[in-house]
């Protein structure tokens, strides 16, 4: 069971240093995630026995595991060693990345987990059918997709942000969502040198507004990241790792195995297709519910931004990104709308986590946390 709600399950730091450029490595969530740091100790040329030792432990765990998305160890682990290929893992050296034995492992957690995706995204999907016989013109991919994105009625946390969160539960909503937002745009900057032309185009113009233009303060990760600081709350990248579930970390891990996987390159356009689509009222909400506790301008930035922003993003995003890749390359529609549902599936499953968690009074986040002071 969770702490009560008077009691958020973190501890609020305000970080004096600068903010790391690498995470630190978090608590083990089981064998698989407690193999893999043994392995990441190590120097690659001396870890040998504890990588085979590693890909067995992997093999029986997959083997054996039901609920892939929800599995805390299953998607630590995966979250580590895609983090390798961002801003890597304090201690661990850079020459893990591209380790072939540590690929060989990763792709033994990958391919159970796309399954586990695209299942979701089918069930997600429902009843929802692109319209037979049309013309895949940009148009029309962007017109399926803002019909996909309209059948999204999952549990609204905007929603509740807006009208009845309490500073604890905003506190909570910002955990969760600092996993991303503090590397806010880069799983699907993967995507550009995968794109040609008019998509590669758009999605340079749709990164640069994320990246802030060109101007590091405005930089939506910063903006996030100030967000968190008015809170009393650690922006460190990678914090609060330890703090979220597994739902949290898989919606993560969906973006990086799309960015990173160029067979995927369709899928991370939908995915980033459908959160613009889906950003830009959810964000008012969120506004709403800061000011609603007596924040300014200065803690709603982030969100005010993405109002905006995320109105014109989404156009790009559907005609010009994701309807231009498919106008190019028509056998990729089947990705684009599996990053998409993929995308919606697992966002629904963390509303309903939190609002199951709120709803009952408890927190959403992981009970090994110590309490608050």
């Amino acid at each position: 069971m969770g702490a009560a709600m008077g009691s958020p399950a973190f501890v609020p730091v305000i970080s004096a240093a600068e903010p790391r450029s690498t995470m630190k490595i978090p608590e083990s969530r089981g064998r698989v995630s407690s193999a893999l740091f043994n392995v990441l100790s190590q120097a690659p040329d001396a870890a040998g026995p504890d990588l085979d030792h590693l890909y067995r432990v992997v093999a029986g765990h997959v083997a054996g595991a039901g609920d892939i998305i929800g599995d805390e160890d299953i998607q630590l682990t995966l979250f580590c060693l895609y983090e390798l290929h961002y801003s890597g893992l304090d201690g661990v050296p850079d020459t893990w990345e591209w380790e072939p034995d540590l690929i060989k492992v990763r792709r033994l957690l990958e391919e159970p987990f796309e399954a586990a995706l695209r299942t979701a995204a089918h069930q997600a999907a429902g009843t929802f059918e692109p319209p037979a016989g049309i013309a895949m013109t940009s148009d029309a991919v962007a017109d399926v997709l803002f019909g996909l994105a309209a059948t999204d009625t999952g549990p609204s946390v905007s929603r509740y942000v807006a009208r009845k969160a309490s500073l604890a539960q905003l506190k909570e909503f910002l955990v969760h969502k600092s996993i991303y937002q503090l590397k806010e745009a880069d799983p699907h900057t993967w995507a550009i040198p995968r794109l040609s032309g008019r998509p590669k185009a758009a999605l340079v113009e749709i990164q640069a507004d994320e990246y802030g233009g060109g101007r590091p303060e405005r930089m939506h990760s910063a903006l996030f990241a100030r967000t968190m600081r008015g809170l009393g709350l650690d922006d460190s990248y990678g914090a609060y790792v330890d703090a979220v579930p597994a739902i949290s970390l898989a919606s993560v891990n969906l973006m990086s195995l799309c960015g990173l996987n160029r067979r995927l390159r369709g899928a991370i356009t939908g995915h980033l297709a459908i959160y613009e689509m889906t950003s830009s009222q959810p964000n008012r909400f969120y506004g709403n519910g800061f000011r609603r506790h007596g924040f300014g301008a200065d803690m709603t930035r982030y969100f005010d931004e993405h109002v905006e922003a995320d109105a014109v993003h989404e156009q790009i995003a559907g005609r010009d990104l994701a309807g231009g890749l498919v106008e190019a390359e028509p056998s990729l529609l089947a990705d684009v709308l599996f990053g998409a549902t993929a995308a919606m599936a697992l966002d629904s499953r963390l509303s309903a986590h939190l609002m199951s968690s709120w709803d009952a009074g408890r927190t959403s986040l992981r009970a090994s946390m110590p309490a608050a002071a």
